[in-house]
């Protein structure tokens, strides 16, 4: 879904995405988006004020930028060729760190896009992030837990932060100083068994400390607090006994969302004890 939740993006192994908006239960197709060369797996729309522009990336070893020049025309704004291999994972940073675009790929490495004032796109890489395969990235909320607005910015003493997961099973944790990346997980967050599939950080508005989901492989998903600076503890919400796809959190950071191999999708929320509990199956 876009920023106001009037769109929907789609992409698939038929190398297309698809544009459709959405008004209540009711959906119309507006837009195909066609250039990959190979499955496409996953978009993520830029917030608005960067006009609306949309993320993809694919099996093809690509990442394309495009962009709605008028009511559903849509082109490549611009196309990277910076990985090796299968792109799995984009994720678009806070608004406040500007346009910028953290990209995972099977090649072990993470790169990050950033668009620049006169118009190109600065190029930096993390490699061998995670040498057997990078599966996922998510960034870090730019203000600091506990507050009530996502006031922070990078000029205010925020530092960027992203989450990532892989092949060799684990979750680690980089953080931008004085513009380069930097490892800040020692050793990095181990408790799955498997690959992790994927990794994102909760929204934290009101929220009094930094959390992570991440699931995997295994069918463990974990919930990882942040107990002081660079001191991940981390505890199991549930095994599903089966792969786990994605993990993805509600907009205030208190439900988290697990989609399974065996097709369902569960919402779970944290007990005042601390303890989660499934509140629902979406059907």
């Amino acid at each position: 879904m876009d920023y106001y939740g009037k769109r929907l993006a789609t992409c698939s192994s038929d190398r297309t995405i698809k544009v459709f908006s959405v008004t209540g239960d009711q959906h119309a197709h507006l837009a195909d988006l066609t250039g990959h060369d190979g499955p496409v797996w996953q978009v993520a729309w830029a917030h608005p004020k960067f006009g609306s522009l949309l993320a993809s990336c694919s099996y093809d070893r690509r990442v394309i930028i495009w962009k709605e020049e008028r009511e559903n025309a849509w082109v490549q704004l611009q196309q990277f060729s910076e990985h090796e291999s299968s792109v799995n994972s984009i994720a678009w940073a806070p608004y406040e760190y500007g346009a910028v675009l953290a990209c995972a790929s099977s090649d072990g490495s993470v790169s990050v896009l950033t668009h620049k004032p006169d118009g190109t796109w600065e190029r930096v890489k993390i490699p061998g992030a995670h040498p057997v395969g990078c599966t996922a990235v998510s960034w870090a909320p730019a203000n600091v837990p506990g507050a009530i607005a996502g006031t922070l910015g990078p000029n205010q003493g925020s530092n960027p932060r992203l989450a990532s997961s892989g092949c060799d099973n684990t979750v680690k944790i980089w953080e931008n100083v004085n513009g380069a990346w930097k490892l800040m997980t020692y050793p990095a967050l181990s408790k799955h068994t498997d690959w992790v599939r994927d990794v994102a950080w909760a929204p934290n508005l009101g929220l009094p400390k930094s959390t992570i989901a991440s699931g995997g492989q295994d069918g463990k998903v974990v919930i990882w607090t942040e107990q002081k600076a660079g001191e991940w503890v981390g505890a199991e919400l549930n095994d599903f006994k089966v792969p786990v796809w994605r993990v993805s959190w509600s907009l205030t950071g208190n439900i988290l969302a697990v989609s399974d191999a065996n097709g369902n999708v569960t919402l779970w929320k944290e007990a005042l004890d601390g303890q989660w509990a499934q509140v629902t199956t979406v059907q």
